[in-house]
């Protein structure tokens, strides 16, 4: 025995659209009623979707909300750093400002190695933070160069 028949009356925008996307794929009018009546009576199965979607989601808000931390940690360290810097450090005599910038751009270099060699790392100086206030106790930290 074959499907009971149904008569159905759609809007004249409705059953346009039904005719336009039959006709563009291998589809048939009953196919997409019965997906449609399907979704319709069990919505749950949709959820499936929704819940993959929330998942992905609250986990791109959470590394959001690092980058954040780690922006303001950033900021806040450098502030500390030219704060302390400029409070402390005593001007240099004219006759003395070319060996001190000579070495201080050495200085730089070695310290801009220094950042880069721990960038490859998977446990730099964030990881160590990170221990410290007691947000992520399975990594050991690097002891200091």
């Amino acid at each position: 025995m074959g499907k009971p028949r149904v008569n159905l009356r759609l809007s004249h925008k409705l059953y346009a659209e039904l005719e336009r996307r039959t006709a563009a794929s291998s589809v048939t009018k009953t196919e997409i009623v019965e997906e449609a009546l399907s979704r319709f009576f069990d919505p749950e199965a949709n959820l499936v979707l929704e819940e993959r979607l929330l998942r992905r989601m609250d986990a791109f808000d959470e590394r959001q909300s690092e980058i954040e931390r780690d922006t303001a940690l950033c900021l806040e360290t450098l502030a500390h750093f030219v704060f302390y810097w400029l409070t402390r450090t005593q001007p240099i005599p004219e006759g003395e400002r070319d060996a001190a910038h000579a070495l201080g751009q050495r200085r730089f270099d070695h310290f801009i190695g220094q950042v880069a060699r721990k960038l490859g790392k998977p446990r730099g100086v964030s990881a160590r933070l990170n221990i410290e206030s007691g947000q992520n106790s399975d990594h050991t930290s690097d002891a200091p160069n």
